[in-house]
């Protein structure tokens, strides 16, 4: 009884804590917004300002739905995004449940070889990454992108996984052998469905570094049939002139995938943060 009244204010400051983070981290994303729809005068007389009737303008909007091929870059972002995102899902929570399942020499090897990721970028092999695209003919193809951010998403989703995948009963597990479930089928009916917080804190934190990334489709895969959307905002910056409505025009529309996915996995999202908080 003490232990669950022990937990509650922790609870509530962990919730405090995300509700705190949140409001900072939008901050930006109000202005980035709510500047997209002013005058270029208005955004640098007063950029804290709300767009007001007579600073409200449309001309970024207009000018990157006109000006560029918007909607086929938010095309390739999205689907290099959703399929990575399903592929670090698939084969992390596969080799977490095996990691934290089974007993073998080098279990615990294993687990930090695959968790290296997390302390070496993926960026640091970048030359290399390059040089095995262009002799496997990858080069300018989203299938590049997918493979990268497969493997860069890979070591944290095992990472946390693996110690959801712990808290799993045995008992639960045991019981499906019993009735003669195979492996496969006690991962996909009795594992997944209970680490699905865990599951949506991974996609969240796997898909803003992909959806934002730069480096890679600018090295990867600039030809335009293969941009992303945030190098195609890129050709609204000038070497000597950037047309600020456009850019913040073209960022507002590519923040709209985040948001919408936020809003879809928050419960899940808070669940699985908190998580460890009120044990």
């Amino acid at each position: 009884m003490s232990r669950a009244r022990s937990s509650t204010p922790r609870a509530i400051a962990a919730h405090a804590v995300l509700i705190a983070y949140t409001c900072i981290a939008l901050f930006p994303v109000v202005l980035t917004i709510m500047n997209s729809f002013k005058s270029r005068a208005a955004i640098f007389r007063n950029p804290m300002q709300p767009p007001l009737p007579s600073s409200f303008d449309m001309i970024g909007y207009e000018t990157v739905l006109s000006g560029g091929n918007f909607v086929h870059y938010m095309q390739n972002s999205l689907v290099v995004t959703i399929v990575s995102i399903a592929l670090v899902l698939l084969f992390g929570a596969m080799a977490a449940f095996a990691l934290s399942e089974y007993r073998f020499r080098g279990n615990t090897l294993l687990g930090l070889y695959m968790a290296l990721g997390i302390m070496i970028p993926i960026r640091l092999g970048t030359i290399g990454i390059l040089q095995g695209m262009v002799a496997s003919g990858l080069v300018n193809t989203l299938t590049a992108l997918i493979l990268v951010y497969t493997a860069q998403g890979l070591p944290l989703a095992i990472f946390i996984l693996s110690e959801f995948m712990r808290t799993v009963s045995d008992d639960l597990k045991n019981a499906g052998r019993i009735d003669g479930l195979s492996e496969y089928k006690i991962f996909f009916r009795l594992v997944l469905p209970l680490i699905r917080p865990a599951m949506a804190t991974v996609a969240v934190f796997t898909m803003i570094p992909i959806w934002n990334d730069l480096w890679f489709p600018l090295i990867l895969a600039p030809s335009e049939a293969t941009k992303t959307i945030t190098l195609g905002a890129q050709i609204f910056i000038g070497q000597f002139v950037t047309n600020w409505n456009a850019v913040l025009a073209a960022l507002s529309l590519a923040i709209a995938p985040v948001l919408v996915l936020y809003l879809i996995f928050s419960r899940q999202l808070i669940r699985g943060i908190t998580a460890g908080a009120v044990k």
